[in-house]
């Protein structure tokens, strides 16, 4: 077997022809500021040449129905092993995809039942809340009901003419409106509330008679509909994503979602629930603890179903084994964080006998308490020592110390990164002298002096979830870090927090919700001023300065590119010959503003931009993407690009510079190298500096030991969990006893 895998010349996004050997077999870890060229080499390289080449051996038929992928930009890629990415894109995340459904644990439960429990309700299929035979009838399967609020859509106190329906595309004056208030059924100048019961059946659930309608063009006779009808109609028994964010926003607040009065939540229809095994139904199997499941299963001794268990535990070890033993089976996977989806999605993986493969994690410690790192570590030598391949992408140092070679991407970020600045092992590295090794290098100290609260804000007798009737003063004007091992609550608290405060500015993991012409200069609001700049100086139309408007070049749409698909060939994605990749057309480029075309300003870095703009409200934003550490972006840089750290960054950049604010971060170190961590510390004191108050869900030790105040929760995760265990400060912490958050802190300040 070939000892590498072999790159040559890789130039994908701003890679400087990158060559390298990987070894095989072994544990590498990718290292590297954000925006240093990691992902380029082993997401958008390697990943992408070994699926490519992996589909290339199938059928066309086959092909026609996989994922295309274009060939890397490189001169050679050798000796690749069959790849598989574990990566943090959220898991399918709608309502009927659970941790049971996604690990395939509970399709050995609907086997188990089928075969074992009494009364039996059928076959597998019988017990699935995905299948007519098996899902609740009232909900659909879904384990809650969602109804229009008519106490918000229906004023009682006012008439139909008046305003009594206040859902505003139903409003008065409306044509939906005029629907009811020209009704000759109901008047319209009688309060709704004072309506007898059967005009107000007539109003809900009213037809069978003509309405007519005033409009511009003249007026017309229409079969009369039912206001709850109506509703119900056009945004309850329809596909909600084919309407825009706006409208399902809008809508929302007049519905109200409820457990389902008929299955209590647990989705099944009566004879799926009534089958039982050692008195427990399938879906109180569902909502225990992994851990407690375990043992349930343990205990099951029938000669038929005991090899059923057994597969059922093997599988519900794996996720206990990763760290993950607090989930139940029926947590929705859209509420799972990005760490706990990609740890799941690991899970998959574990119990396979293929060998050989290339195994790839973007960032496996995300969302991991330092107690937990261990046990990934674990997990990725498994894996290794069964004779796999192993690329991590990663910037915790106790991940780093595991690897047998590390490669250091860098020096800098964007155009000043994209090199091999190191190869070697870990210790290595630590002697460097790179960014990196002069990090890992480092001793954490806790902070001395904190600074005093400037006033409390309080969360009284928080019990959502796993909190047990929690109760905490959060201390105002200062840095807060809320911690505590995966699943204690932290996030839970957190949102009870800003429910208390409803006008704490939020910046959480959620998608920036970009587009494949998102750019930091759309998304900050800046190609606005863009626009109206060059229109004033020269004259021109502002639309001709949008390269989604008039001024796009009409090859290739203003796109810069031109994706050719090649129907059953790899697709070609080449520069626009006509306007060379910079979007628009000719006589656009030809109109200058101190010199520069619109182009020109679009591949400004933000640092270059603020040399070239007066508008004091440009300057303002792009001094915010400088304090979030992105002057390196260009302004017209797909947001695609991006590394979920920066863009998470970009979002916080937009939410800066307000004075007396409470900002609440969900873990901002988030894809940031160690010295990056840095650059956000320095941002957050200057807000907190500012007199705004602070507060942020870490695991980052170096983050908790800067922090004026600490809130540690545990102190284990889900019903070992949801407890204070711990408020102070840094200091105190390094003395509190019974947290593994302290714990941790004391091994990495050296204090005994």
């Amino acid at each position: 077997m070939r000892e590498f895998i072999t790159i040559v010349g890789a130039r994908e996004n701003n890679l400087k022809d990158v060559t390298l050997r990987i070894p095989k077999g072994r544990l590498t870890v990718f290292t590297g500021v954000s925006g240093s060229g990691k992902s380029s080499i082993v997401f958008d390289t390697i990943a992408v040449e070994s699926q490519r080449q992996l589909n290339e051996t199938f059928t066309w038929f086959v092909r026609n129905r996989l994922p295309k992928y274009e060939q890397p930009h490189a001169d050679a890629l050798e000796d690749l092993s069959p790849a598989i990415v574990v990566d943090q894109k959220p898991i399918g995340g709608h309502s009927r995809s659970t941790v049971g459904t996604m690990t395939d644990v509970y399709s050995v439960l609907r086997v188990l039942f089928s075969r074992h429990g009494t009364p039996s309700a059928g076959p597998a299929t019988a017990y699935s809340f995905n299948d007519p035979s098996g899902m609740c009838p009232r909900c659909d399967g879904l384990g809650r009901t969602v109804q229009p609020a008519w106490d918000r859509i229906l004023d009682p106190a006012r008439s139909l003419a008046d305003g009594a329906i206040l859902f505003p595309p139903f409003a008065a004056g409306t044509w939906h409106g005029k629907a009811y208030t020209n009704a000759a059924e109901l008047d319209p100048h009688k309060p709704v509330g004072e309506f007898t019961a059967a005009e107000r059946e007539f109003l809900l659930r009213g037809r069978g008679t003509k309405v007519t309608i005033d409009g511009s063009g003249g007026s017309w006779a229409h079969d009369y509909e039912g206001l709850a009808d109506r509703f119900e109609r056009l945004y309850l028994k329809r596909d909600l994503s084919a309407l825009s964010q706006k409208t399902r926003d809008l809508v929302a607040r007049f519905l109200v979602e409820d457990t389902c009065p008929e299955c209590a939540g647990a989705r099944l229809n009566a004879a799926a629930l009534a089958t039982r095994i050692g008195g427990l139904s399938i879906a109180d199997c569902a909502r225990m603890q992994v851990g407690d499941l375990i043992g349930v299963l343990r205990e099951i001794g029938d000669p038929v179903a005991r090899p059923i268990a057994r597969a059922a535990v093997a599988a519900l070890e794996r996720i206990e084994a990763i760290g993950l033993g607090y989930l139940s089976l029926d947590r929705e996977t859209a509420t799972l964080s990005g760490g706990e989806g990609q740890r799941l999605k690991t899970v998959r993986h574990l119990g396979s006998s293929l060998t050989g493969m290339t195994y790839i994690f973007d960032e496996p410690s995300v969302g991991l308490h330092p107690r937990d790192v261990g046990r990934l570590g674990d997990l990725l030598l498994r894996l290794r020592d069964k004779g796999n391949t192993v690329l991590v992408v990663e910037h915790d140092p106790d991940v780093i110390a595991l690897a047998d070679h590390v490669v250091d991407m860098g020096p800098r970020a964007g155009a000043d990164g994209g090199r091999v600045v190191f190869e070697g092992t870990p210790r290595g590295l630590a002697a460097s002298g790179t960014l990196t090794g002069r990090c890992l290098g480092r001793r954490t100290t806790v902070k001395k002096q904190v600074r005093a609260a400037a006033g409390e804000l309080w969360v009284k007798g928080a019990g959502r979830h796993n909190l047990r009737d929690v109760t905490v003063r959060f201390p105002a004007g200062v840095l807060t870090a809320v911690t505590g091992v995966a699943g204690s609550g932290k996030s839970t608290l957190v949102a009870a927090l800003t429910e208390a405060h409803p006008q704490a500015v939020v910046v959480d993991q959620s998608s920036i919700g970009i587009s494949a012409r998102s750019t930091p200069a759309t998304y900050l609001g800046v190609m606005d001023t863009v626009r109206r700049l060059f229109a004033r100086e020269t004259g021109a139309d502002p639309g001709l300065f949008s390269f989604n408007s008039a001024g796009a070049c009409g090859t290739c749409e203003g796109r810069g590119v031109i994706c050719t698909d090649l129907a059953f060939m790899d697709p070609v994605t080449t520069t626009c010959h006509t306007c060379e990749g910079r979007r628009f057309r000719e006589e656009v480029l030809r109109l200058a503003v101190g010199g520069h075309s619109v182009a020109d300003v679009l591949e400004m870095t933000a640092e270059q931009a603020l040399d070239f703009f007066e508008d004091s409200g440009v300057r303002r934003r792009l001094r915010a993407l400088r304090d979030v550490g992105l002057t390196y972006l260009t302004l017209g840089q797909p947001l695609s690009t991006l590394s979920g750290g920066e863009r998470q960054r970009i979002k916080l950049a937009t939410r800066l510079h307000r004075t007396g604010a409470v900002y609440v971060l969900d873990e901002p170190t988030t894809g940031l190298h160690m010295s990056d961590v840095d650059g956000l510390l320095a941002l957050l004191d200057r807000l907190v500096d500012a007199g705004n108050t602070v507060v942020v869900v870490e695991h980052n030790l170096h983050v908790v030991a800067h922090a004026d105040w600490v809130v540690d929760l545990g102190p284990g995760g889900g019903r070992d969990g949801g407890r204070v265990v711990f408020e102070g400060t840094p200091s105190e912490l390094l003395r509190a006893e019974g947290s593994y958050t302290g714990e941790h802190l004391r091994r990495v300040t050296g204090v005994r």
